[in-house]
């Protein structure tokens, strides 16, 4: 007789049941996943949705401008990871919020709470220092020139130098003291809302300050300026002497700093944002915490960080980011949702 062409081996007939059943097994976990997905995506807020829109674009500049990049595969590794970790927190958060109202609160309820409301800060420090790997990422040389050149225009000397004369070490003490003060401000006023839980003002706020950021992360993408610290460097008449505060922000500039994306500063557009929800939700402290950030922007020039020009833009990036959050809260009440936009465009 003649052999068969081998499907009544053994093999063959282990092998293609096998192959049925593995198909629908991938389509069940394909399916659980974006259902996962899909409900993480509902439980972010307007917040969220700017933080994966600025990874998205910026991963998009990654994949077109790969080539100006060292290690362009591990930025968009990262950034994807980031993403992943941002959609999981809310996710859960959201899951065990739910659980909370029905049972109870508990510690792991407790204690997702609070890293579903405190993890932006950890977001935005996260995004500056990967600045200094993107700063180049468009155009490879720096553009101080510019600015140098705007400052003294603007005011008739360059504003750094120009303030040496006033320097003292108490001086420069108080006005890096006042540097300092950056970083609490957001924490501050995010303080406030979430020890009286209001969660809306709360979220209102870090939304604020996230379109500020995101955007002056994307200008400084395009426009790479290192600041008067790396520019100017050589015509110091001397180091600005201090005392603690002087020491405590050289330390954090030798192990933190970033080169370049100083335009717009960070420092000012992300304190303006701030300032902007201590003015729309507690005004009291939006009138404490004033005078202490104007001089905090003085600072800026005053230790060589910034140029006056990253100063204005810093105001007006961080008011821009005021406009766009608030219009961004007003959706979210509205019950308006990204994914409720994306469907009506999938189904045209």
């Amino acid at each position: 007789m003649k052999k068969r062409d081998g499907l009544d081996s053994p093999e063959a007939i282990l092998a293609w049941p096998q192959s049925e059943a593995r198909e629908p097994a991938l389509q069940g976990l394909a399916r659980i996943l974006q259902n996962e997905l899909a409900e993480a995506w509902r439980a972010c807020g307007a917040f969220e949705w700017i933080a994966l829109g600025y990874l998205a674009f910026s991963s998009g500049m990654i994949a077109i401008f790969a080539r100006n990049l060292a290690h362009p595969l591990r930025l968009a590794v990262t950034q994807a990871f980031v993403s992943f970790l941002i959609l999981a927190l809310s996710r859960i958060a959201a899951t065990s919020e739910q659980r909370a109202i029905v049972c109870g609160e508990t510690f792991w309820s407790r204690f997702w709470h609070f890293w579903r409301h405190w993890y932006p800060h950890l977001f935005f420090l996260f995004c500056f220092e990967e600045l200094g790997k993107l700063v180049h990422l468009v155009n490879p040389g720096w553009q101080d020139a510019k600015l140098i050149a705007f400052d003294y225009w603007l005011t008739g000397v360059h504003p750094a130098l120009w303030l040496e004369q006033f320097a003292t070490p108490a001086r420069n003490d108080f006005f890096q003291f006042a540097y300092l003060t950056y970083f609490t401000y957001l924490l501050i006023v995010g303080g406030v809302l979430y020890w009286r839980r209001d969660w809306e003002a709360y979220w209102a706020t870090m939304t604020y300050s996230a379109a500020g950021y995101a955007i002056g992360y994307c200008i400084a993408m395009f426009f790479p300026i290192e600041s008067p610290w790396f520019a100017m460097a050589g015509i110091w008449h001397g180091d600005l002497q201090g005392g603690p505060f002087t020491t405590t922000v050289n330390f954090i500039e030798h192990f933190g700093r970033v080169r370049g994306a100083a335009f717009p500063s960070q420092h000012v557009a992300g304190s303006v944002a701030a300032l902007w929800g201590a003015w729309r939700h507690r005004r009291w402290l939006f009138w404490t915490l004033l005078l202490l950030a104007l001089c905090m922007c003085v600072s800026t020039v005053w230790g060589r960080y910034h140029y006056v020009a990253d100063v204005l833009a810093g105001i007006a990036t961080g008011t821009l980011g005021y406009a766009m959050g608030s219009w961004l809260v007003k959706q979210t009440r509205k019950g308006v949702h990204p994914g409720v936009f994306l469907e009506r465009v999938r189904k045209l």
